[in-house]
């Protein structure tokens, strides 16, 4: 069944569902990342909150943070995975097994299979593409002869944004309704990463979108496993 992740609430029964089922798989046989994959295609909550932490799996209502479930499900079985690739999947997002897109859109669903590839672009890409535009600006400033530590964060805003990060943060906050505070939680990281995917998709001209988003997808292949091609 295609299960979505959804902004309206569900029974903690049905989450306890998918960690059972993660542990029946694995009991049985089921390669674990198979059966982790299958426990995310079952789970149905967009966020939570356990032993104190947020977990919110869905970014603006439509961006998977499948690697966060995937880390809430891993710790449910503590002990039944092999510790190398978990962490592997985890931390560096490089998973056991190759899987086809096809066969990943299967297991989990197409719905969520889509809010990944949202949230792969509308987070993984966009965060990507501020590193990579921040190293040419220090490549820059190299070769201009200029060795000092400088905050280039404004700059690198202004060549993909045309703004400020404190004014698109300003931004994005006011039409949120959140606080303007000094601080950023890494819950509103990601959504602010989505914002600003949805901003340049809006507001930038349409051949540099373009561009920069070929230039994050190349990084990221430079130093990035996906579990699966997205395109």
């Amino acid at each position: 069944m295609d299960k979505e992740l959804t902004l309206s609430q569900c029974s903690p029964a049905e989450n306890d569902e998918a960690i059972q089922h993660l542990k029946q798989a694995i009991a049985s046989g089921t390669h674990w990342y198979i059966a982790l994959l299958e426990a995310i295609g079952l789970w149905t909550k967009n966020e939570e909150v356990l032993d104190g932490r947020v977990y919110r799996y869905l970014i603006a209502g439509e961006a998977f943070d499948w690697l966060l479930l995937a880390e809430r499900l891993c710790e449910a079985v503590d002990g039944l995975l092999p510790s190398d690739d978990k962490i592997a999947l985890l931390f560096h997002g490089k998973p056991p097994l190759e899987l086809p897109r096809e066969r990943l859109k299967e297991i989990i669903g197409s719905s969520k299979y889509h809010q990944y590839l949202n949230y792969f672009y509308g987070v993984t890409v966009e965060e990507t593409l501020t590193l990579a535009v921040q190293e040419e600006v220090r490549k820059e400033k190299l070769t201009s002869g200029y060795t000092g530590e400088q905050d280039t964060t404004n700059e690198v805003y202004q060549r993909i944004y045309g703004a400020t990060r404190d004014n698109l943060l300003r931004q994005s906050r006011q039409e949120k309704g959140y606080p303007q505070r000094k601080s950023i939680g890494l819950t509103e990281l990601k959504e602010f990463a989505y914002w600003r995917f949805k901003y340049r998709l809006n507001q930038c001209d349409k051949a540099k979108v373009a561009s920069d988003t070929k230039k994050a997808l190349e990084r990221l292949r430079q130093q990035w496993v996906v579990p699966v091609s997205p395109t």
